[in-house]
Parts: structure tokens; C-alpha cells; sequence
């Protein structure tokens, strides 16, 4: 049993700051004793806790069981998180700088998202198990995105036939779908093409728990750098792969160079299968 700080914003954070990138977390924590060690734990990592305030009621928390070979059962209490407002003058100054706005799917962003638009910044977010192309809760956030995540895990159709879904609805530039051990599928607009990259083995898996995030947080770093979403995604499953061999969400994540150092040893190996939606 193990106790330790996580969370979507959290995860994606800790993932980019290792990878070198300056950024600005905005997130809700509880006025209570867990709140505070979530601070402190994120002051002790390097993470800037201004932007964290401790305006909800209680932390929100969560219990993950999870077996040697990473299959994992998760259990989630958010607490008030969702029915708590984010400060709007607060993103407004850490919009600014910004060249991207990584607007994870919680209540709180959801008027941020055109706010973002409008500011002429990239907008990504993961809408996790969606099954719904007009889903009531995840609506908002699709239709902003320039670049969108999402697991296959609840598809109501096959991942390609979904990602063409997608994007005939919201005309979404960027999709990207995991396969969990397969894999992802990327989906770009622009070249009306659909890839699958398969999974890489780096080191045993230990806990499967935050490969979503890691994968997201990977293909955001590279894509910032070379504008590429093809070699992004190469990147980002091997990013993946190294991250689920710790047990925590926000844990195992390799720096820049050594990302580079790992990837140029696995991606020759990556066939890359394009074909047309």
C-alpha cells in the first residue's frame, strides 16, 4: 500500500516539467490536511503551487488496486471538485505566456476552452472513456480541441470508423485513440490519414495507472517541438511504455534526453502503417 500525489493536471504536469517544459498548473485542492500534503509534495517536486488553491471542501482522492501485470480497478471520490469555479482572472494571466492550454475535462475549464481559442492558443484535452460523439459532458470539450485524446476502452464502433466520426463532427485536426497494449491510432485532418503505432517494450510493467496521461503528456511535448504528430506519437508510446514500469500516476517519467536516448533505440523497430480514412 502506497500513498502518493496524483490526478489528471497533476500527472500531465509532473510529465511535461520532467521533459523540460515551463508550465503553469492551475488545479483545486481541499482546505484540509490532505490538501496540504498535496502541496508540499508538490513544492518538494519543483511544481509551482501558486496556480493550485485550496478552495474545495475536501481533496478529492482515489483507491487503485492494481496486480503485477498492471491490470488495475480504479475508485474515485472528486468530492465538490465539479461543482467548484475556477478563479477566471487567474487563467487569464497564466493563459498569457502560454503556447498551449492543456485544458483537462473537468468541470472548472470548461469556460476556458473558448477563452483559449480566441487567445490564438492551441487547445488539447483527453475526454478518457468516451462512447458518444454529442456526450453531454465531454460536448464542450471535443468541439474545442485542436487535439484530442481519448481511449478505445467504450467505442461503440471500431477505432478508425470512430475517429472518422470525429472528425466529420467536429472537424477535429488532431485525434489520437490508445489501445491500451496495442498501441494508439493517430488521425490527422490535414492529410486525411489514420496510423496506427503499436505498443513498445521498454521495461516490466509495474501499474498501468497514468499511461493515458503519460502518452498525452509525451505526444504534447514532441508535437511542441517539431510540429510533427506522426513522429510525436512514435515518441510518445515509447514515453508510455517506460512510465508504467512505477507504480504511482505521476511517477517514471523520463527526462528529454533520455526519451531521445530510448526512442532512438526503439523507433526503427516501429512500422508505420499509414492509410486513408
Amino acid at each position: 500500500m502506497r500513498s502518493t500525489v496524483s490526478g489528471v493536471g497533476y500527472n500531465i504536469t509532473r510529465a511535461l516539467t520532467t521533459l523540460g517544459h515551463e508550465v503553469r498548473f492551475l488545479s483545486q485542492v481541499g482546505a484540509d490536511l490532505a490538501g496540504e500534503m498535496v502541496r508540499q509534495a508538490m513544492a518538494a517536486s519543483g511544481t509551482e503551487v501558486a496556480g493550485v488553491l485550496p478552495t474545495l471542501q475536501e481533496t478529492p482522492q482515489s483507491v487503485i488496486l492494481y496486480a503485477g501485470a498492471g491490470q488495475r480497478q480504479i475508485h474515485v471520490d472528486l468530492k465538490d471538485a465539479q461543482e467548484r469555479p475556477y478563479p477566471p482572472h487567474l487563467f487569464t494571466v497564466a493563459l498569457a505566456p502560454c503556447e498551449l492550454a492543456v485544458l483537462c475535462n473537468v468541470n472548472w475549464n470548461r469556460p476556458f476552452l473558448p477563452q483559449a481559442r480566441q487567445a490564438g492558443k492551441l487547445v488539447a484535452t483527453d475526454v478518457h472513456t468516451i462512447h458518444e460523439l454529442d456526450d453531454p459532458y465531454n460536448r464542450d470539450f471535443m468541439a474545442a480541441a485542436h487535439i484530442l485524446f481519448m481511449s478505445n476502452e467504450r467505442l461503440p464502433c471500431v477505432p478508425a470508423e470512430w475517429a472518422k466520426r470525429l472528425q466529420q463532427r467536429y472537424g477535429t485536426p488532431i485525434i489520437v485513440i490508445g489501445l491500451g497494449q496495442a498501441g494508439a491510432m493517430l488521425a490527422v485532418l490535414a492529410d486525411e490519414c489514420l496510423v496506427e503505432i503499436p505498443a513498445v517494450y521498454t521495461r516490466p510493467v509495474v501499474n498501468t495507472i497514468g499511461a493515458g496521461d503519460a502518452l498525452f503528456s509525451a505526444f504534447l511535448h514532441s508535437y511542441l517541438h517539431t510540429r510533427d504528430p506522426y513522429q510525436a506519437l512514435q515518441t510518445a508510446v515509447v514515453f508510455a511504455s517506460y512510465k508504467i514500469g512505477a507504480a504511482g500516476a505521476a511517477e517514471g517519467f523520463l527526462r528529454a534526453n533520455e526519451l531521445a536516448a530510448w526512442a532512438q533505440r526503439q523507433l526503427p523497430a516501429l512500422p508505420l502503417g499509414k492509410f486513408h480514412a
